[in-house]
């Protein structure tokens, strides 16, 4: 029996070892598979490691390389992985700029396991500073022990370049490169937030400048850009690195003046501003001089925000405007009404005009020849508002000035005064011609005028040749050239040109006799003292020589007294303009005052000096 079993027994070993055989053979053929696997997974991770063009690394938590590709090294300024890995084996202390950025990277891997588009500014092996993007992560073994941190980067200097620019476009004003209004309330805030602190004060000024809009209309916008950058930077000289300086809009800036600066001594702060404006500045060829006038609110006690502190800032700086320009004022309380009265008015001023309302009307002053006759009238804009009465002329004119509404009512008077013209009869048959005022802003609407003024002649049918356009002096400051040009397109329409307030502006004389002008006309400020003053009657006398050295037609404006008429007729005036003869009169006044001229008949008071 035993024998029997025994080759039974041992078969059945057998076929067990050769199963185990068998069986440890598939496990070392998986094994083997496995390993081929995990060295191609291996490479695979390599390659791809070695060839990314974004920049790989794995780093030990105290800041050394364990692996780092040829994008990184590149990135860095490294020739090759293993020089990054020697030469950069600190990298908190020698990678980033702002130190702490390597804490600042770990504590956000231990608060939320991995960092997104962490950036930071660092320094490659010259020296040159870059800005990186980091995407990194912890890696942990199998027990949950912490290994090493691995991530990529990548290069984003431009891409921050461009970021910062339009972030500066943002909040910087693109002339003059001060803060714009948007930043302006971010350094208010921190300002005031550091005056809470040490219960101290600020001062916020608002700073127009004077005359501006004389430069930019009578020069063009590029000489006036040019004008805004230079009082930006004399005005940035004036200031510390703790004020701030913005540009608010148009020709005003806004300063805020820092608790310490204002404790010291406001009133110097503001006059070293005001004497650097007023300087001298050299433009096209010319001396101009800018001044500026600046109104103070101060914090806490004029507001305790930037839209209250500048309402009263601006309500103070109208107020130093009204005074004179060239001044500054500190705000008061009541200075608010002065402030809402002028926008009323303006609001009523604009309503007016572009409802073509009648309560605007043409007065008409006469000017007399030396023989007594009527040999012409000045359109002159009046206003009778329904809502403030009749507001004279000089507050009105320079409202319309600034606010661009001087356009409509240049219009308006023109488009009057040449229908009104029309029905004028003269001595002798001879009617008299009509002169309008130009605004400098209306001189430069790219040909606007020469239009403008061709539609008041053929819809009034007034010869062009009674119609005489007086222009200030300023508007021969600008582009000579151009000048030139708008003035030939106006005079090919057959009309008068005058110089008005001659002798008060910054036209040079050399170029008057290239610009077609036919009248000189003095200004009142000569004629006012030209019987009493020795400079005055000095100029005066100087316009009249200059007036027929180069044939043109003087008029004298503003004459009150037989003496100032006297003195004119003797040496030469052709047309005198005055309260002395005539004061301005609605038309219908007029016309029957040319009536009461007919026959050649002689002002009384030419008669009395003729």
């Amino acid at each position: 029996m035993a024998a029997l079993l025994l080759p039974a027994l041992l078969a059945g070993a057998c076929a067990l070892a050769l199963g185990l055989a068998l069986r440890l053979r598939a496990l070392h053929r998986q094994r083997d598979a496995a390993a081929a696997q995990a060295a191609e997974a291996e490479l695979r991770f390599r390659s791809i490691f070695d060839n990314a063009v974004l920049g790989m690394y794995q780093t030990t938590e105290d800041g050394h390389y364990l692996a780092a590709n040829q994008a990184l090294a590149d990135l860095y300024g490294y020739p090759t992985p293993a020089a990054l890995m020697a030469g950069l084996s600190d990298i908190a202390g020698r990678l980033y700029v702002e130190r702490g950025r390597r804490d600042d990277f770990k504590a956000l891997i231990r608060a939320r396991a991995r960092v997104v588009d962490f950036e930071s500014e660092v320094y490659r092996r010259d020296g040159e500073r870059i800005w990186i993007s980091e995407n990194a992560h912890a890696v942990h073994g199998a027990d949950g022990r912490f290994l090493y941190y691995e991530g990529s980067v990548e290069d984003i200097s431009e891409r921050r370049r461009h970021r910062t620019l339009l972030e500066h476009q943002a909040t910087h004003d693109p002339v003059t490169g001060l803060p714009n209004r948007y930043l302006l309330q971010d350094r208010l805030d921190r300002a005031m937030g550091a005056a809470r602190r040490r219960d101290e004060r600020l001062m916020v000024a608002f700073i127009d400048l004077d005359n501006f809009k004389f430069v930019n209309d009578s020069m063009g916008h590029a000489v006036g850009d040019r004008l805004l950058v230079e009082m930006a930077r004399r005005l940035q000289a004036c200031v510390r690195e703790t004020d701030t300086l913005a540009r608010y809009g148009g020709d005003e800036f806004v300063l805020i003046i820092s608790s310490a600066a204002a404790q010291a001594g406001p009133v110097q702060v503001l006059e070293r501003v005001h004497d650097a404006v007023r300087q001298p500045l050299a433009l096209e060829g010319r001396d101009l001089s800018v001044g500026c006038s600046m109104g103070v609110a101060v914090y806490p006690r004029d507001g305790a925000d930037l839209e209250t502190l500048l309402r009263h800032a601006d309500a103070a700086m109208y107020q130093a405007k009204a005074a004179g320009k060239g001044q500054f004022r500190f705000y008061e309380a009541g200075l608010n009404a002065a402030v809402q009265e002028r926008l009323a008015l303006e609001s009523a001023l604009r309503r007016t005009l572009e409802n073509d309302s009648d309560e605007f009307q043409v007065a008409y002053q006469p000017k007399f020849d030396a023989s007594g006759d009527v040999c012409g009238c000045e359109a002159l804009a009046r206003w009778h508002s329904t809502e403030s009465g009749t507001v004279a002329p000089d507050r009105f004119i320079p409202l319309a000035e600034e606010t661009g509404l001087i356009v409509l009512l240049t219009a308006r008077v023109l488009h009057a005064a040449c229908a009104e013209a029309v029905r004028w009869s003269g001595q002798g048959g001879a009617a008299p011609g009509v002169a309008v005022n130009i605004s400098a802003r209306h001189f430069r609407r790219d040909g606007q005028l020469a239009a403008l003024v061709r539609a008041a002649l053929e819809q009034s049918g007034l010869p062009p040749g009674r119609l005489q356009l007086e222009l200030t002096e300023s508007l021969f400051v600008g582009n000579v050239e151009e000048t030139v040009a708008i003035l030939g397109e106006l005079k090919a329409l057959g009309v008068t040109i005058a110089i008005d307030d001659f002798g008060t502006g910054y036209s040079s004389l050399a170029y008057l006799k290239r610009f077609p002008v036919d009248v000189l006309k003095i200004d009142r400020s000569f004629v006012g003292e030209c019987d009493r003053a020795d400079d005055a009657r000095s100029i005066t006398g100087a316009v009249l020589s200059l007036g027929r050295s180069l044939g043109l037609r003087v008029v004298a404006e503003g004459v009150e007294r037989p003496a100032q008429a006297a003195y004119l007729l003797a040496h030469g005036c052709d047309e005198l303009q005055g309260y002395l003869y005539a004061q301005p009169m609605p038309a219908a006044a007029l016309r029957d005052f040319l009536a009461s001229y007919r026959g050649g008949r002689r002002a009384p008071a030419l008669a009395a000096v003729g």
